[in-house]
């Protein structure tokens, strides 16, 4: 399994609207894989393998470049950065983080935590509150001089390294690094083989503030079949209902069927479902109550396409402990070659 992959993705900062360091990696990595290559006027990678085939299908391949995080949005006069959020986060899971600000002129270490006073000074009632996303501050330790080096709408990514712990491996923005790697390596794996399918893999830009990427992508390329792929919860842990898990860690990978965005095609989840029982891989039929994901985008797009989710169990999602299960990756790579390869 290629790690070192996986990790240069996760570790590579590339916010909604600011994909363009994640969308150079996967140029240099994709090259020799594709027919054509090209970026679109949203920031979408759109790659395209050419069919053999006369009339042939084409099928689209969804993953989003994009991780969430912030653009500056104020600096104030002792240089502290005030940021806006571009992506959905828990406020309680930003205290005391190490942060990375990109610019243009090279990236800057910095610290975000909430205004108010440390834990020596603090009441009990101070400490209860969980502050908004807006009393979050970050600070490079430049003070004033910071204003020569940051200015609004650069933006700022958490700062943690990819770590393998056993089975699992742990990093920030696997959500939705995972599918990136996912699209190159199903590729690398497929070969010769598919080719009587025009098979298209968009990597696609801001998913996270409303799959914006992946409706022009998928309008452009009108897909009869599109595979959504992403991450879903794994919520087998401490302090949740096992009716609420979603997916279990070690069980494969998901075959999502529903979420807010979309309903999967019934006849692409039998058809996945009995190439995965045929073919010995692991599966999990997943549900996720609210959220959506790039598949929807392709269902929707022009006058629409049959779609489906392959999705990889999280844990800790949208938080820098994103969490999988190396096996179910390789399953989800495993279900996306073999399918691929029925063309």
């Amino acid at each position: 399994m290629n790690i070192d992959l996986l990790r240069r993705l996760c570790e590579t900062p590339g916010v909604p609207g600011r994909e363009d360091r994640v969308r150079a990696l996967i140029e240099t990595e994709i090259e020799g894989l594709f027919d054509h290559v090209e970026t679109d006027p949203m920031g979408s990678l759109l790659c395209r393998r050419d069919a053999t085939a006369e009339d042939a299908p084409r099928i689209m391949l969804l993953c989003h470049m994009d991780e969430i995080g912030f653009l500056v949005s104020h600096i104030d006069e002792d240089g502290f950065l005030y940021v806006q959020p571009v992506g959905g986060f828990d406020p309680r899971n930003l205290f005391s983080r190490r942060v990375l600000v990109c610019t243009d002129d090279g990236d800057l270490k910095g610290v975000m935590n909430p205004g108010g006073k440390p834990v020596h000074i603090s009441s009990q009632e101070d400490r209860k509150k969980v502050p908004e996303i807006a009393e979050f501050f970050i600070d490079t330790g430049l003070g004033k001089a910071v204003k020569d080096r940051v200015q609004i709408g650069d933006y700022v990514v958490m700062d943690e390294p990819l770590l393998e712990m056993g089975d699992k491996i742990v990093s920030k923005a696997l959500d939705n690094r995972v599918a990136c790697w996912l699209g190159i390596e199903a590729i690398r794996a497929l070969g010769d083989k598919g080719r009587g399918a025009e098979i298209h893999v968009a990597f696609t830009s801001q998913e996270e503030v409303g799959l914006r990427g992946a409706k022009t992508a998928a309008y452009r390329v009108r897909p009869d079949i599109g595979i959504g792929i992403d991450t879903t919860l794994s919520v087998d842990t401490p302090g949740v209902a096992k009716h609420l898990a979603t997916t279990r860690q070690g069980e494969g990978f998901g075959l999502h069927v529903r979420d807010s965005s979309f309903i999967a095609d019934t006849r692409l989840v039998k058809d996945f479902a009995a190439l995965a029982d045929r073919e010995g891989i692991p599966y999990q039929r997943t549900m996720l109550a609210a959220g959506g994901q790039d598949g929807a985008a392709a269902q929707q797009a022009a006058a629409g396409a049959r779609a489906i989710g392959i999705v990889v169990g999280t844990r800790y999602i949208h938080t820098v402990t994103e969490m999988i299960h190396r096996g179910d990756l390789e399953a989800a790579r495993k279900i996306l070659t073999a399918y691929l390869s029925e063309f």
